[in-house]
C-alpha cells in the first residue's frame, strides 16, 4: 500500500512510524511533514486546510489511502472530498467532525442524550456572558472558545476579573478568531484528567489504552494552555471500574446519539475525560488522534495499525481484537522559550544524529527544518522524545536522560511530566 499522510506535526510522525512497521505498507508519503517526517517519508508542500490540492496530489500520487490526521481540515470537510474523488480515506465526515468544531454542538449533544459532562450555557454576547458569571459567582469557570483554536481555546478563570477578561478576549478582540464568535461558559470539575482515544467504525468502539496530557506550559500546571507539553499512558488513575462505566455511559452513547443526529463518526474519536467524585464525565471531544497523546499510545498498540484502520474503513472493528503492551510509555515536549504566545524560529537543534533519532527513545518531530542534514526549530512545539519500559519511573528516567543530550537555544520542557503518577 501507498499511504497519504495529511498533516506536519509529532502526532503525525508517531502514525507514520507506526503505518511503516507493516509489510503491508510500502510507502508513506507526508503533505505538509516536517524535517524529521522527510527521514521517514517523502514530503509534498501541500497546506493541510488546501482541500483541492491536496485530492489532487492524492490521485496523482494514487496512494491506497489517505489518512487525515489534524482537526481543520477534518471539519472542512477533507475526508467527504477524498471519498468524492474516490479516494480510500481515513478520518470522519465534516458532519461527524462538527463533535470538536462546535463546542456548543458537542455541549448540546451531550445535554439531549444524557452524557455526564459539567453544566453550562452558552453565550454569542459578550455582555451576557459577563453578567450570567457574575450572577453564579462560582470559580474557577471555565470559558471555552465555540471553535477550532489549536488545542488553547479553553481559559479556566480563577475570579470573576480574571473571567471577564477572558470574555472580552474571545468574543470582543478575537484572540482565537471567528472561533470566539459563540461562547460556552462551564462549571469547573475536579479530579484526575484522563484521555482516552478510541477507534470506531460507527458502530462498535475499541479504547485505546489510557493516557495522560499535561496542557500547562509551566511546571506544577501553572501557566497558559498548550497544545501539551507531554504525556504518560497508561493514566493509574483510570481504573477497570471507570473503563466499564465509560464503556456504558460515555463511548457507545456516543456513538449511537451521533447516529441518531445522522453524523455516523468513523475514525479515531478522543474522549478527555474528567474523574469527578460523582464518577467520569466528558470535558471534551476531539474528531482525531490528540497530540501529544497518540506519541505515548501508539507506541504501545502490539497490532498492525493499518489492519486496525481497515476494519475501521470496512465497518469490520467488531471481528477484530486489539492486542496492547504492558509496558509504560512517557513522551516529554521540547518547545521553543515563549511558547504557547511569541516565540522565534530557525535556531540549530544539538543532539540528534543524521536521521534526527536520539539512542533509547524514539524522537518524534513537531516543529522542525531540516537543511544540508542539519534540523532547526521551525515551531512552538518541536520535538517529542518518547520511551517505553517495564515502569513508568524508567520510561520518564529515560525519555529525560535523552533529553540532555539535546539542546537549541531557549528550550524550554517540563521536568515534572507524570510526577503525580509515580
Amino acid at each position: 500500500m501507498k499511504i497519504l499522510m495529511v498533516g506536519s506535526g509529532g502526532r503525525e510522525h508517531a502514525l507514520i512510524k507506526k503505518l511503516k512497521e507493516s509489510d503491508r505498507v510500502k510507502q508513506v508519503i507526508c503533505a505538509p511533514g516536517n524535517g524529521g517526517i522527510a527521514c521517514d517519508a517523502q514530503c509534498f508542500p501541500v497546506p493541510v486546510t488546501d482541500i483541492e490540492a491536496m485530492v489532487g496530489l492524492a490521485l496523482e500520487e494514487k496512494a491506497d489511502l489517505v489518512f487525515v490526521a489534524p482537526d481543520d481540515p477534518l471539519a472542512a470537510g477533507m475526508a467527504d472530498a477524498m471519498q468524492a474523488a474516490g479516494l480510500r480515506v481515513f478520518g470522519p465526515s465534516a458532519k461527524a467532525a462538527e463533535i470538536e468544531s462546535s463546542k456548543v454542538f458537542a455541549k448540546s449533544l451531550m445535554k439531549k442524550y444524557a452524557i455526564p459532562t459539567a453544566d453550562y450555557e452558552v453565550f454569542d454576547c459578550a455582555q451576557k456572558a459577563v453578567e450570567y458569571i457574575a450572577s453564579v459567582g462560582k470559580y474557577p469557570t471555565v470559558i471555552k472558545a465555540d471553535g477550532l483554536a489549536l488545542g488553547k481555546g479553553v481559559i479556566i478563570a480563577e475570579s470573576f476579573e480574571q473571567a471577564q477578561r477572558a470574555v472580552q478576549d474571545i468574543m470582543n478582540d478575537k484572540v482565537f478568531g471567528d472561533a470566539g464568535s459563540k461562547i460556552v461558559v462551564e462549571e469547573f470539575l475536579t479530579g484526575p484528567e484522563v484521555s482516552v482515544l478510541a477507534f470506531t467504525d460507527g458502530e462498535t468502539v475499541s479504547p485505546m489504552i489510557s493516557s495522560m496530557d499535561h496542557k500547562k506550559a509551566l511546571e506544577g500546571d501553572r501557566g497558559l494552555n498548550t497544545g501539551g507539553m507531554g504525556a504518560i499512558a497508561p493514566n493509574p488513575f483510570y481504573t477497570q471500574e471507570h473503563a466499564r462505566f465509560c464503556m456504558e455511559h460515555i463511548f457507545l452513547p456516543t456513538i449511537a446519539a451521533m447516529n441518531a443526529e445522522n453524523r455516523k463518526f468513523k475514525g479515531c474519536l478522543y474522549f478527555g475525560l474528567m474523574l469527578t467524585a460523582q464518577g467520569p464525565k466528558v470535558i471534551e471531544y476531539n474528531c482525531r488522534f490528540g497530540d501529544p497523546e497518540t506519541q505515548v499510545v501508539l507506541p504501545l498498540l502490539k497490532t498492525p495499525l493499518i489492519d486496525v484502520v481497515d476494519a475501521v474503513i470496512d465497518g469490520n472493528l467488531a471481528q477484530m481484537e486489539l492486542e496492547w503492551s504492558r509496558q509504560n510509555s512517557a513522551c516529554v515536549i521540547l518547545a521553543s522559550g515563549g511558547y504557547p504566545v511569541s516565540y522565534a524560529k530557525g535556531y540549530e537543534i544539538k543532539g540528534l544524529d543524521s536521521r534526527g533519532c536520539a539512542e533509547d527513545v524514539t524522537v518524534y518531530h513537531a516543529g522542525t527544518l531540516c537543511k544540508n542534514g542539519v534540523f532547526y526549530t521551525n515551531g512552538g512545539r518541536v520535538l517529542g522524545i518518547s520511551a517505553q519500559k517495564n515502569s513508568l519511573r524508567e520510561a520518564l528516567g529515560a525519555a529525560y536522560q535523552a533529553i540532555d543530550k539535546i539542546s537549541f537555544e531557549d528550550m524550554h520542557y517540563r521536568t515534572d511530566i507524570g510526577a503525580r503518577a509515580i
